[in-house]
């Protein structure tokens, strides 16, 4: 499993892509509806097969339930080109997220539009927001990795604390996320990693 880094080409400050997507059942769901009366938005670009997201699905779960009580709203996206990795199609997400806890959408990016628009490189990859849908953190849940350590999300969960307390997210340089490289079409490829 060769582990690779995000780039962040967002910009601290830089407000959340716009997206519209489905999740596994086929409800279409928009960046309005997933922020609507939030006070943070986590977008995580994840998927089922990989080993660094099951190695922090359950505790990304937790974390979403105690901070969505506090406003905080949360949406992970599959961008995988499922046809070389059948383990990410639509009809297994569901059951994936189900066994992870997650109570927020599971969305397909079937084009990978949002993926590229996000600049995501790898899943799991993550991108904090403010009430205002600027960005205020993009970086690792925390510093554990598959077989090493048990998953806190203390990274993201200090980063997301400070966003619903102030507004603000902690100062850049932010630890980049780690994980396997997103499953890009051949030939759509972006340039930006």
């Amino acid at each position: 499993m060769a582990e690779v880094r995000s780039t962040f080409q967002l910009r601290p400050g830089e407000r959340a892509p716009d997206f519209s997507l489905p999740d596994a059942a086929g409800r279409i769901y928009t960046l309005s509806d997933i922020a609507n009366g939030g006070r943070a938005l986590v977008v995580v670009f994840a998927c089922n097969h990989c080993p660094f997201v099951i190695h922090l699905a359950g505790a990304m779960g937790r974390l979403a339930r105690e901070t969505s009580a506090l406003g905080a709203r949360w949406v992970a996206i599959n961008a995988n080109d499922v046809s070389r990795y059948p383990a990410d199609a639509p009809d297994k997400m569901a059951a994936f997220a189900n066994v992870s806890g997650w109570d927020f959408p599971y969305l397909f990016d079937e084009t990978q539009a949002a993926a590229k628009a996000y600049a995501a490189a790898c899943t799991p990859d993550f991108y904090l927001f403010d009430a205002d849908l600027r960005l205020r953190y993009a970086g690792q849940f925390d510093a554990t990795r598959p077989g090493r350590g048990t998953p806190t999300g203390g990274d993201l969960r200090e980063a997301l604390e400070r966003v619903l307390e102030t507004g603000e997210g902690p100062p850049p340089p932010w630890p980049p996320s780690s994980g396997c490289s997103i499953k890009w079409k051949p030939g759509t490829e972006p340039t930006y990693f």
